[in-house]
């Protein structure tokens, strides 16, 4: 099993309020999570796209977030996670020029993640006249197969769609070193996973679940992906699943970093815009917050398996029920409403004493599946 980060901008009110410069340090923070981590052995970080999301995420141009640390970083492979391909949010043609010069810049390093969004508040901002986020799997699915197209074709044959159209041209530039950077679609339910899987793209598991919960999943994936009818040029077999992650020298600083860490105010900005992901029993409708997390709950989100917590020796254990679910990449949402300095700790000591101990492959499982469609 892989790891890898994702990064959102996240400024939440009590940080702007205190702080007339919250949202920049907020951003240029990420971007040294990001570097620290290429150097820390993690293989991959999503960047997230998100619009008019005010406090939860204030990351809407994350191909210039990326184009950065193309340049700050030197081995791990920086994702979209993701392009919203949508033509009313980001033209496909765009969409495609910008996946292929970060495959430049990152020399290779880029993996093309895409979705639909996962919120109404978002998405519908730019579908004026729909009130219906079903609305968005027609158009969604209409464009993701024109991608390899528009990148391998030595003229784009050009697109006549119910939502956008083009003119055969020359898409430009083309992607770095022949084929394509690997396709993943952003799944938050079952039938996604389900799509995914038959279409031959990556799965990113963005939505909130624990390890039993998702083992069946992953499972259904892995025997639909054997049967896929690749969009691209290859099928890129890889489920990544995301977890909170906070990790110390011991356990009892762990959990206090938890406890004082405003965690159920992040969870609470995810479900009130995230209203297409599936809401567990007992969420409040936002502006009601979910509870301020105690060492008791914290104590009981580690025994749920839905946080990530505790000293070395504790978060390789419990890294080690995802990658026995079937996981093949771990991507932990870093909880950012910590002190800078404990989640840079938090990836230092992961990096040192939790990779080593599962990720023993040199190369990203990524690159064997590129090299293997552009070797024949």
């Amino acid at each position: 099993m892989e790891f890898g980060l994702f990064v959102q901008g996240y400024v939440p009110a009590t940080r702007a309020q205190a702080d007339p410069q919250a949202e920049h340090k907020a951003l240029v923070e990420e971007t040294e999570y990001v570097i620290q981590a290429d150097k820390s052995g993690f293989k991959y970080a999503w960047a997230s796209e998100h619009h008019f999301l005010e406090e939860y995420s204030h990351l809407s141009a994350n191909d210039v977030f990326l184009g950065y640390l193309a340049h700050a970083t030197e081995r791990i492979h920086l994702g979209s996670g993701i392009f919203n391909p949508l033509p009313q949010v980001n033209h496909p043609v765009k969409v495609a020029e910008k996946v292929a010069m970060l495959d430049h810049l990152t020399g290779g390093r880029f993996e093309f993640g895409s979705g639909r969004g996962a919120g109404s508040h978002e998405i519908l901002g730019f579908l004026p006249g729909v009130t219906d986020m079903n609305h968005t799997k027609e158009i969604w699915e209409e464009t993701i197969a024109e991608f390899p197209k528009m990148w391998l074709q030595d003229e784009y044959q050009g697109f006549q769609g119910k939502h956008w159209s083009l003119p055969p041209r020359k898409i430009l530039p083309r992607p770095y070193g022949g084929s394509h950077p690997a396709m993943w679609y952003a799944a938050g339910s079952p039938s996604s996973y389900a799509m995914a899987a038959k279409k031959g793209l990556g799965v990113l598991g963005f939505s909130v679940q624990k390890v039993s919960d998702m083992e069946w999943v992953v499972e259904s994936y892995k025997g639909a992906v054997k049967d896929a009818r690749p969009v691209g040029g290859y099928v890129n077999d890889n489920v990544m699943v995301t977890s909170t992650a906070i990790c110390a020298e011991t356990t009892e600083k762990a959990k206090q970093i938890a406890v004082h860490g405003g965690l159920n105010y992040l969870q609470s900005l995810l479900f009130r815009y995230h209203d297409t992901f599936p809401r567990p029993e007992g969420i409040p409708q936002w502006p009601e917050l979910i509870p301020e997390y105690t060492a008791e709950v914290v104590d009981l989100l580690i025994a749920e398996e839905l946080m990530i917590c505790g000293n070395p020796e504790e978060v390789l254990r419990q890294c080690k029920r995802w990658e026995q679910a079937g996981a093949d990449q771990l991507s932990f949402g870093l909880p950012i409403g910590i002190p800078y300095e404990d989640t840079m700790n938090t990836i230092k000591l992961i990096g040192e004493h939790v990779i080593p101990q599962i990720d023993t492959d040199p190369v990203h499982r990524t690159t064997r599946f590129r090299d293997a469609a552009r070797n024949g």
